[in-house]
């Protein structure tokens, strides 16, 4: 995606939905006000379960899934509540009362539609980034077996030709990393890579060395990556759009000893579960399932050496993640990436000193907020370096390696150019979910006609 990237002014219509909204909220909280004057506990237990529905609501018409599904429950229940204490209360005014609750929900929806959030309305808008003309010369590596056979199951290789699209197959005894640098050598303007995020890295990588630009097909199994710049991981051929007139804007890569990654290295604990069988046919269950046993009582920290943000020595640790990007401060948004464009590293830390300690950050885990935990660190880094008495096991792109030590990882700030279809949305999630408190700024600044920045 284009980060820190701002939208362009808001048009008259979704400036008036934003108007409209913000009044809707303030003659509700006007006319509650003046409840207060005729009987101060109904106001109370009102005002209270009015904050409540009107959060909730928002949440339910801004977000997507299980959680804008409980949302709705709870918009019901308390909208039920209010309606129960004042049926209860003889003679209060029912009416004005229904009245505040459907303003209530009628500002919820406007504010959605003032803010452009929705994936149909990015997808309709422009895409964020420059405009470029078509690719004179593309070329496409693939790697057939990658995500199940997506490439194969697309027909990559048919739309590529249909397209004029140099096809490049990546054979079982190929170095990918030769056939990128031999396609650029043949002439090739705009370079891609239809496979997991280890092999877009590694092609990114050429790319970034030779100054090409680079359009990412997400043909892997999780396409991480594809989620963070904004692309549409369901729609495989769609991103072959990247080679005709399409959008370009410039990404940070890390690296670690000289290795690019797109997404993350993670060492310890979680090394050690991308190195077990099972973890390449079921990541996230392999994961949650080796947790408790790999961070019980009697484990003992990884032999991992480094500096934390205050410059203080740690000598061990279960786990450390170090990404190109921070992925925010709490660790509920390790899915997902505002930013690529920071110049920094983002690193998070745990260590578990003891039974009670383990105890204490699985339950943390489970509830979703592991950052409560005292043995947890998180930062930002331009580099980082990671010491140890032997070789690391490393979980580099979801891919399992050994690295020799010392591990020196260095943010390389706008060296990759990313082309992006006309289609795509261009924002990541975390992008598009920024906290309530910056949602109301936004709306503010849509009313008043002016601009906003996602991702910030």
């Amino acid at each position: 995606m284009l980060l820190n990237a701002t939208t362009e002014k808001p048009s008259p219509r979704r400036r008036l939905a934003a108007i409209t909204a913000i009044t809707l909220v303030v003659a509700v909280l006007l006319v509650t006000v003046l409840a207060l004057v005729l009987d101060p506990l109904l106001f109370f237990a009102q005002s209270v379960l009015l904050v409540v529905a009107g959060l909730a609501a928002w949440v339910m018409l801004t977000r997507s899934g299980g959680t804008r599904w409980l949302a709705g429950v709870v918009t019901v229940a308390a909208a039920v509540a209010i309606l129960i204490l004042q049926v209860q209360k003889q003679g209060a005014p029912l009416l004005s009362l229904l009245l505040r609750v459907a303003a209530l929900l009628v500002a919820a929806g406007l504010a959605r539609y003032a803010l452009e959030r929705d994936v149909r309305t990015l997808q309709r808008s422009p895409t964020p980034g420059t405009p470029v003309p078509p690719a004179s010369r593309g070329a496409l590596i693939m790697n057939l077996k990658s995500g199940g056979g997506k490439a194969e199951r697309f027909h990559l290789v048919d739309e590529c030709r249909a397209r004029g699209i140099e096809p490049v197959v990546l054979q079982p005894d190929d170095d990918l990393l030769e056939l990128a640098r031999a396609a650029i050598d043949r002439g090739t303007d705009v370079i891609g890579m239809a496979g997991g995020d280890g092999s877009q890295a590694l092609v990114a990588s050429v790319a970034a060395e030779h100054g090409v630009p680079m359009v990412v097909v997400p043909a892997g199994t999780r396409n991480h990556f594809a989620l963070d710049l904004g692309l549409d991981r369901d729609d495989v051929v769609g991103a072959l759009d990247s080679y005709g007139a399409a959008y370009e804007h410039a990404i940070d890569l890390a690296d670690v000893n000289g290795r690019v990654f797109v997404n993350n290295v993670s060492l310890g604990l979680y090394a050690t579960i991308v190195s077990s069988p099972e973890y390449r046919d079921a990541k996230a269950e392999t994961a949650l399932a080796s947790l408790p046993r790999l961070i019980g009582p009697d484990t003992e920290p990884f032999d991992l050496r480094f500096a934390g943000p205050d410059g203080a020595a740690h000598e061990g640790a279960h786990v450390i993640q170090i990404s190109n990007g921070p992925y925010g401060s709490s660790l509920r948004g390790l899915s997902s990436r505002p930013r690529l464009d920071t110049g920094l590293l983002g690193v998070f830390v745990v260590l578990v000193p003891g039974a009670l300690a383990a105890t204490r950050f699985l339950a943390d885990l489970a509830a979703g907020r592991p950052e409560r935990y005292d043995g947890y660190l998180g930062w930002d880094a331009k580099s980082l370096t990671v010491d140890s008495a032997s070789r690391v096991a490393v979980g580099l792109d979801g891919e399992a390696l050994e690295l020799e030590p010392p591990l020196v990882f260095t943010s390389r700030p706008g060296v990759l150019r990313i082309r992006m279809p006309g289609q795509a949305i261009g924002y990541s999630p975390a992008a598009r979910s920024d906290p309530l408190r910056r949602r109301a700024a936004h709306l503010w600044h849509t009313a008043l006609g002016r601009p906003i920045r996602l991702g910030r």
